[in-house]
């Protein structure tokens, strides 16, 4: 499953960690996951989560002589964040929004307005404060 924001390697890593979530995993314990699937060097794996970790996808901490990882942000985040980016930069975001609203099942609709009725409450709540 390819994740979008990702190259091929990196989505693959990612989607291992996030199922994980909120466990920290080591190269290791990612590695041999890939490898029961694949042939794959363990330095690839390594350099992998080294570049998410500096594009700021993974965080770290040093664990003995190798590293803890884990995700900054949760699939349901990183989900959002590219929805987000996609109605800013896909024009006009009230016509952007209204063909997604018309393409989305009427179960993904009930959905939604259950979401916007919980972030109404939750605003209320707020604003009573």
């Amino acid at each position: 499953m390819r994740v979008r924001g990702f190259g091929e390697l990196e989505a693959d890593i990612m989607d291992r960690i996030w199922n994980r979530d909120p466990e920290p995993v080591t190269v290791r314990d990612i590695f041999d996951e890939l490898a029961d699937e694949r042939r794959i060097a363990y330095t690839t794996v390594m350099s992998t989560m080294d570049n998410l970790h500096t594009k700021g996808w993974l965080e770290r901490d040093r664990d003995g002589r190798a590293y803890r990882y884990w995700a900054t942000l949760n699939r349901e985040q990183h989900s959002a964040q590219l929805m987000r980016e996609a109605l800013d930069g896909g024009g006009q975001s009230d016509l952007v929004l209204s063909y997604f609203i018309e393409q989305i099942d009427p179960q993904d609709s009930d959905r939604l307005r259950a979401a916007l009725r919980t972030l109404a409450r939750r605003s209320n709540r707020a604003k009573k404060r």
